[in-house]
């Protein structure tokens, strides 16, 4: 007959499935993290060319915005010399800029040929200057032919508009700054100060007396600019292998290297030309590889976890399996162990009470077989106890002094912050330092404390301590106003997986918390007991030896 397999079995098609399962899944999981990244520095390589031109065109922005207003502060009293300044920090600043045209201009009556009248008001030009810079000098040539200036006309037309129409009773609008003193064209930019209301009432005042001769004094420049001259600030130097500034109109050749391209226009005077972005497949798949690493290393490490796991499961399975067979063997050795001198202790007994007449030698003989096996059955029973003493008694108490109110105000402290809804309050009553293990006795008030907030209704979760000793004794009281117990089953609570049936135990509750104070109770050589109403609440009673 074939002998029965009574051990656990190692399944090790079920380990393999496990190690091919999560190694596929580690596959799949790189594949599908590679290609995001890959998506995601596409993405990138479109979208982070905002950035690239947002910080190349700062300069442009600080002139537009900042440097050339600053004519406004003049209030038309710029002449050649301090124009002069005016342009050699630009020049200084904001290398992009090739020459700076400036037109001292007057507004009246005048009735020269070199005015533009509109509006009844003569806007000429005084004296005119161009400027260069010529190594690390401003340059000034004059200009004596001012008959031929289109930014001149353009920006005198808008000034007269703007003296006729502007609204004086408030402040003009950006808009309406932008559209009368600022004139933005491919390559140049002029503007002209901005008018006060005084001085537009002023203006108007004139073309009230055709024939006065008074005039007010403007100032107004044109600024040409040469995009090729811009610094381009590639800040996304792992994204762009080259970034250069391409007209409008730039078509590159036939992109036989499969180079990533993308385009950014330029705004404002730079508005024919644009940011041209080119990136090799290699220098973005060395990003994208880059980037891929730490991700890669990531779920690799997630692998290294799982395989760590499942080793640790077949590990804890082969030692179960082990203390299994240990058990196993143990039980039929010891069965057999007693089966044996049972048996002969049966048969001699047997002999002894049987019908027929024995001699002294016999009855000695069978009187030292029953002396023997019951040795023998004596030093089993002995063994065995000493194994269950071995077991029970596995860890030593380490006893120290413990303030007992600083205990179990931290301990309440402990369950606020864990139960916030929870309402705890204690009283001590006088009692010295005890001296006790505190691990041991924080793990009855743990489990006393969390049974009180468990097995309690939402609307009563409230738990008082007390502590007080008599005489040799210190006793702790945990009462709540929780369901309570019935008495029938008072006897059974501090039974090993023992559980009351109601809606508060259904879930993660075996009836191991109160069978474990208590043997924690007892190793201590203490006594819990249980007073307990339905609905009431319940009250547990710890007793311990006090100890100075």
């Amino acid at each position: 007959m074939k002998k029965q397999d009574t051990t656990y079995r190692k399944n090790f098609s079920l380990i393999i499935v496990f190690l091919v399962l999560i190694s596929v899944t580690f596959i799949i999981a790189l594949f599908v993290s590679y290609d995001l990244n890959v998506k995601y520095v596409e993405n990138e390589f479109a979208s982070k060319k905002i950035d690239v031109q947002e910080q190349t065109m700062k300069p442009y922005y600080n002139l537009f915005q900042n440097k050339i207003p600053e004519i406004t502060s003049y209030q038309g009293f710029l002449d050649s010399a301090s124009a002069a300044r005016y342009a050699d920090s630009v020049f200084h600043n904001y290398n992009f800029v090739r020459r700076i045209v400036f037109y001292d201009v007057q507004i009246g009556n005048q009735k020269n040929n070199n005015a533009i009248t509109k509006n009844k008001l003569g806007i000429s030009i005084k004296t005119m200057y161009q400027y260069l810079p010529r190594k690390g000098k401003v340059t000034g040539i004059r200009i004596w032919n001012t008959n031929d200036e289109p930014d001149f006309d353009q920006m005198a037309s808008k000034l007269s508009n703007y003296i006729a129409l502007s609204d004086t009773s408030h402040g003009s609008t950006q808009d309406e700054i932008f559209h009368s003193f600022y004139d933005v064209k491919p390559g140049k930019i002029s503007y002209s100060n901005i008018l006060r209301r005084e001085d537009v009432k002023i203006l108007r005042e004139l073309k009230k007396h055709p024939n006065s001769s008074s005039f007010s004094k403007q100032n107004m420049m044109t600024f040409f600019l040469d995009p090729n001259l811009l610094k381009v600030k590639n800040t996304h130097k792992e994204l762009y292998q080259e970034v250069t500034i391409q007209p409008v109109v730039y078509d590159p050749p036939d992109n036989q290297a499969g180079n990533l391209i993308t385009e950014a226009p330029l705004p404002g005077a730079f508005s024919d030309y644009k940011l041209y972005f080119k990136s090799a497949p290699d220098y973005l798949t060395a990003e994208i590889n880059r980037r891929f690493m730490p991700i890669g290393a990531l779920v690799l490490l997630i692998y290294c976890f799982l395989v760590l796991i499942g080793w640790l499961i077949y590990r804890n399975l082969s030692i179960n399996i082990k203390l299994f067979k240990l058990q196993y063997d143990f039980i039929n050795n010891f069965t057999h162990e007693f089966k044996t001198p049972v048996s002969v202790i049966k048969i001699a007994g047997s002999n002894l009470s049987g019908d027929s007449e024995l001699s002294e030698r016999q009855r000695k003989q069978y009187g030292r077989i029953l002396n023997e096996e019951a040795d023998k059955l004596n030093e089993l029973m002995n063994k065995l106890l000493s194994f269950t003493q071995l077991e029970n008694k596995s860890f030593n108490i380490k006893k120290e002094e413990i303030d007992v109110e600083h205990f179990v105000k931290s301990y309440i402290e402990t369950f606020r912050i864990k139960y916030p809804d929870f309402k705890i309050s204690y009283k001590v009553h006088d009692v010295d330092p005890l001296y006790t293990d505190p691990v041991l006795l924080g793990s009855i008030f743990q489990n006393l404390i969390e049974n009180a907030y468990k097995y309690s209704h939402p609307q009563k979760k409230e738990l008082y301590i007390n502590v007080s000793h008599t005489k040799r004794n210190i006793v702790f009281s945990f009462r709540d106003r929780g369901i309570g117990i019935r008495k029938d089953e008072l006897n059974n609570v501090f039974k090993k997986f023992y559980r009351i049936e109601n809606q508060y135990n259904q879930n993660g509750s075996v009836g191991l918390g109160l069978a474990f104070c208590k043997e924690l109770v007892n190793f201590m050589d203490g006594e819990i007991i249980v007073n307990s109403k339905v609905n009431e609440g319940s009250e547990f009673i710890v007793t311990l030896p006090y100890e100075n």
